[in-house]
């Protein structure tokens, strides 16, 4: 008998994602804001409050990556494919963006940077949002391969997705300024922050009525008696949350915005796992599913792996090494 280590993967890989949205997606958003600031000091303020911080914050996304491909090959097999054009245009924004924030100090045409850096975070971010529509709105597979063409993320519903990203990352990146800075700017970043805090409400509630009309999985999980009545709390704290969100910009907060803020995009990414789990790739493969041979990574208690027949919907287990020398 084995201990299942699934559970326990999935958890790492979704903490490694929650981390990279709410600690890259603000300096994400001050880069978005940063073209609107009300003069060059301001702006460079703005990039300052960033600078310790910016670059260790993708860590978290190789992090998340090395995970899934590790712990869950098959979902890694799956979802690049669909999402392949996307997560290119992302790393180059992210590349991009990183060039443009060391030149800027460097270069006697400091504009020319400050834009690039604005468009390789507006781009970064919108990729990002492209891949997650793309994955709500669920990867078609056949067999144990991704079956879609190559503009599988070519949608409304993820165009959707991107542009509420930006909003979203605005908004953090807003808050964070909010907390960071003084005087003018901070006057300046808090009026940003309401106005993109009514913006992320708009595309929460879009996104929340239109994905249980693309996804009857999603409509069952959360419209279904009892369902209904047990998860009703995620979206009474999410409107809690904006409430207070805006009453603490009104009132001169200063961290309270940015906690709030965090605790918004937390509250989705708990929508998000209770509307897909335990599929890995929406809506057909399952994490058990999708995972690395039983006797590869997790932590058996005797000498033989799990047979077949206690995880049928798992991957083929890797041979052992005695199997190996044998057929030498």
């Amino acid at each position: 008998m084995a201990l299942d280590l699934v559970p326990l993967w999935a958890g790492i890989l979704a903490l490694a994602v929650f981390m990279y949205v709410l600690l890259d997606g603000f300096d994400l958003g001050v880069g978005i804001l940063s073209p609107f600031a009300p003069d060059d000091a301001s702006r460079d303020q703005m990039m300052d409050s960033v600078a310790p911080v910016w670059d260790g914050n993708e860590t978290w996304l190789v992090m998340g990556g090395l995970a899934l491909l590790a712990a869950f090959p098959l979902a890694f097999a799956v979802i690049f494919p669909a999402v392949y054009f996307p997560i290119l245009v992302m790393l180059i924004g992210l590349l991009f963006r990183g060039v443009a924030f060391e030149f800027r100090h460097m270069s006697t045409r400091k504009h020319l940077w400050n834009w690039s850096f604005h468009a390789g975070s507006l781009v970064a971010t919108f990729a990002q949002g492209i891949v997650l529509g793309t994955y709500v709105q669920g990867i078609p597979v056949e067999g144990r391969h991704f079956s879609g063409g190559s503009f599988e993320w070519a949608t409304p519903f993820a165009v959707l997705t991107g542009v509420g990203l930006i909003a979203g990352y605005g908004l953090i990146g807003a808050c964070w300024l909010v907390m960071k800075t003084e005087g003018e700017l901070q006057n300046w970043a808090r009026g940003k922050a309401r106005l993109l805090a009514l913006g992320v409400a708009a595309f929460i509630a879009m996104v929340s009525v239109w994905t249980p009309l693309i996804q009857p999985q999603i409509q069952h999980r959360w419209f279904a008696w009892p369902n209904l009545l047990l998860l009703s709390p995620v979206p009474v704290i999410t409107l809690a949350l904006f409430v207070w969100l805006l009453r603490a910009l009104k009132s001169g907060r200063e961290a309270t915005p940015f906690l709030l803020a965090l605790g918004l995009f937390g509250m989705c990414y708990l929508g998000l796992g209770i509307s897909i789990l335990p599929m890995i790739v929406p809506y057909s493969v399952t994490l058990w599913a999708a995972a690395s041979s039983p006797w590869a990574w997790s932590a058996p208690s005797s000498a033989s792996p799990r047979s077949s027949s206690a995880c049928p919907a798992s991957a083929p287990s890797a041979p052992r090494p005695s199997q190996l020398s044998s057929t030498r």
